[in-house]
């Protein structure tokens, strides 16, 4: 028990715990009362230490007896869940009780002559108690956590019913106000599945969800455009295919996000990976090296078996018709090399085994070496391949020479010029698909193949070509929409909808641009993506879809926001980069630029028309709070400071009063009203800019004061006393026998954090 009840999430109760907030919530608890249970060790106790013993057993009991409190109150809402909540709040509230007991020396305390051994007589009976609390405990959330997950299923059937309606619609006038519904419904629902993919702990649930939520996001404004134009020409045939695609899609997307969250067998954890060449790169080297310690768990057979299943992969790369000469050349060169190199370490593992050795010969050593070395040249020759691949086409494809003719076409009511484009983009698809293989090969992570197999899947719907694979109607989805623009030229609603559907092409560009990045950052030892969780709470404003789209930008003005939004989500990762350089993690200034950089990615994702930030209103709020966090990173640097010469002093000071100048900034455009498109954007604009600013100056200096940190702690340390150390050593030890159980942590075992926890589920507004 003692050891680490939290590292294992299942406990007595045999309970899987599926949410970081279920497991960060327990893990207080977990600690505190280990510490109860370790001090039963402790022979010698003092009268303080009895009495801390004491009061922490008192506030465990009464804390516990709130929390239950709450949990009844979700089982009396709850009928479906009514006995086993009770049953599990039942258990929690004695398992509760019995610590007090335990704890309990009897008032007034008996002196260690009197027999103090009273506290924890019974050790077993303790740890029954502790792990009876744990196991009720986290039965209690992860039922109520099912809520969370009927909320969602809830949810979903509402989005459902309304698309249904939806589809059938005849009238403009039904139209409008049967989309309101719905627009409130879909923020409704992005609220609840995005705190869930926030919260779950499974790196490849949290990807699948981010894949599935994106296209909700974008098939939203789609299905829009895409319905009025149906309802405009209610007798055009490419009109009704554009329209079906996007509800079938929007469908699927709502399926997906159900069966994540559900973990239903035909999705989740069940779906199969592609076999990616990172992985089969990383599952022969494991074997290989496994060599080391056993030379019979495999077969010589069986290793060339897995490495000629290796090679067989390459083969996307060495049979695409975009690899250059010299590129497949070097890879066919680096396979046959892989070869030899495996083929005399097969040689001398088969001597090693003939004279039956225990473990490795030098012979073997020297070849496993040569081995992994090949396989690691291998596989950065191919993520060099892929990468620059994906770096060209990305340069080639940036102008949207394609999109701009089709559009063009459309308008001018040429349909053998949208067939001629259509052919056109058809290639660049195809291209891109390739490119998005290539990348889930040298990917590095599943999270990150699981978005290049979303990123191929939506240039597969969205580009001009039949895929049966995916979706069983045709996705012709952009030309479609070009063909009803030829159809109809003078149409505005037909307009529209060709330069929604180019917009969501345009966007995805701009995801693969992002995904390289990832992946280059795995590739290169960056930390791999990271959750952005500081987002806003959603406020009254962010109730329906028509005030989060009031303000409609032009194409300029997209231009240039999408621009800015891209300069932060590069910023915001280069800050990332740095504080990982820091060795005090938990450094303020480590934190807060953390902080801001996170920040930094909600703004960014709004200029996608993504992520929680829904309206203007969402970004000011963001605003303002990252100038309250900038301005308490200039109070750290400003603390910082006062430990450097002049000279160093200054540069901090000077760029730190460039930050307090960005804040203010937005500080002040967040108090000042602002009415109309072209005021809204300006002040948008503003506080981008404002933000960028600040992280720019934050980048800088970041570097600068790790350098002067780790010089002045080195110094520290060169000057440091024996005594010092000690009394260092001391300061940072976590349990101390006089001070460690204190009344004033007798609340810092987490059951507070539980009954937020719980209160957060929102299911007991009504009470």
């Amino acid at each position: 028990m003692a050891s680490s009840p939290c590292g294992n999430t299942n406990f007595d109760s045999g309970l899987e715990i599926k949410t970081r907030s279920v497991e960060q919530t327990l893990i207080p608890l977990v600690s505190q009362i280990t510490t109860l249970i370790n001090h039963k060790d402790k022979p010698n106790k003092s009268e303080r230490t009895l009495a801390a013993i004491h009061r922490v057993g008192q506030a465990v009991s009464l804390a516990v007896g709130r929390f239950v409190a709450v949990g009844e109150a979700i089982a009396s809402e709850n009928q479906e869940l009514k006995d086993e909540m009770g049953q599990a709040c039942f258990e929690a509230r004695r398992a509760g009780d019995a610590i007090a007991q335990l704890t309990d020396a009897g008032s007034p305390l008996p002196s260690q002559s009197e027999g103090c051994g009273t506290v924890f007589n019974e050790r077993t009976g303790m740890v029954k108690a502790a792990r009876l609390l744990l196991s009720s405990v986290t039965k209690v959330l992860v039922l109520a956590d099912r809520i969370v997950i009927k909320q969602i299923i809830t949810s979903r059937n509402k989005v459902l019913v309304t698309l249904d309606h939806l589809e059938r619609v005849s009238t403009f006038q039904e139209f409008v106000q049967i989309f309101s519904q719905f627009g409130n419904e879909m923020v409704e629902f992005a609220h609840l599945t995005g705190d869930r993919q926030n919260d779950l702990k499974d790196e490849k649930k949290k990807a699948r969800m981010a894949a599935a939520r994106a296209v909700l996001e974008k098939c939203t404004m789609m299905l829009l455009t895409a319905s009025k134009t149906c309802l405009r020409h209610p007798d055009c045939e490419s009109a009704r295919i554009n329209k079906d695609a996007v509800f079938q899609r929007m469908r699927c997307a709502l399926e997906q996000v159900i069966e994540i969250v559900t973990e239903a067998r035909s999705y989740g954890e069940n779906k199969i990976l592609p076999a990616s060449i990172y992985n089969g790169i990383k599952d022969f080297k494991s074997n290989v090296e496994c060599l080391r310690e056993n030379l019979y768990t495999l077969s010589p057979q069986s290793m060339g078996g897995q490495l000629e299943a290796l090679v067989e992969r390459t083969e996307d790369f060495t049979d695409s018709a975009y690899t250059s000469h010299e590129q497949r050349q070097a890879i066919l060169g680096l396979c046959q090399l892989a070869r030899q190199d495996t083929q005399q370490l097969v040689h001398a593992w088969v001597e090693a085994q003939s004279v039956h050795a225990k473990e490795a010969t030098e012979g073997m050593e020297v070849a496993i070496l040569k081995t992994c070395q090949s396989l690691n040249d291998l596989r950065r020759e191919l993520h060099k391949v892929a990468v620059c691949r994906t770096t060209d086409l990305l340069k080639v494809h940036g102008e949207h020479l394609p999109l701009r003719a089709l559009k063009a076409a459309g308008a001018e009511g040429n349909l053998e010029a949208v067939a001629e484009y259509s052919r056109t983009l058809t290639e660049q698809k195809e291209q891109l698909v390739e490119t998005c293989r290539l990348l889930c090969h040298v990917s590095g992570t599943e999270p990150l193949e699981i978005t290049c197999i979303h990123a191929e899947e939506t240039f597969h719907v969205i580009g001009p070509q039949i895929n049966q694979r995916l979706i069983k109607s045709k996705i012709t989805t952009i030309i479609s929409a070009a063909q009803t623009l030829a159809l109809h030229p003078s149409s505005k609603i037909a307009k529209e909808n060709l330069e929604v559907f180019c917009e969501a092409w345009e966007s995805q560009l701009c995801d693969m641009a992002l995904l390289l990045r990832e992946i280059n950052d795995v590739f290169e030892g960056r930390r791999e993506k990271r959750s952005y969780l500081s987002l806003p709470r959603a406020g009254k404003h962010t109730a329906n879809l028509k005030t989060a789209k009031a303000v409609k930008l032009d194409a300029e003005e997209q231009s240039s926001m999408a621009k800015l939004g891209l300069e932060l989500r590069l910023l915001s990762s280069d800050v990332d980069t740095e504080v990982e350089k820091w060795e005090e993690q938990e450094h303020d200034i480590v934190r807060q630029s953390q902080s801001l950089a996170s920040m930094a990615y909600n703004m960014y994702l709004f200029t996608r028309g993504e992520g929680l930030l829904k309206t203007t209103l969402d970004l000011f709020h963001q605003a303002e709070v990252l100038s309250e966090e900038g301005l308490q990173l200039c109070s750290s640097f400003r603390t910082f400071s006062t430990q450097l010469v002049d000279e160093e002093k200054s540069v901090v000071m000077t760029e730190m009063e460039k930050v307090v100048a960005f804040c203010q900034q937005l500080q002040m455009g967040g108090k000042t009203p602002v009415q109309g498109k072209t005021a809204t954007f300006q002040k948008v604009d503003s506080s981008i800019q404002a933000t960028r600013g600040i992280l720019t100056v934050v980048l800088y200096l970041l570097p600068f004061c790790n350098k002067l940190n780790k010089k002045y702690k080195s110094e520290r340390s060169s000057l440091g006393s024996p005594q010092d150390w000690r009394e260092r050593q001391d300061a940072s030890t976590p349990v101390k026998e006089e001070g460690a159980l204190h009344i004033k942590n007798s609340n810092g075992f987490g059951v507070k954090c539980l009954e937020q926890h719980i209160a957060g589920l929102n299911i007991l507004e009504s009470k």
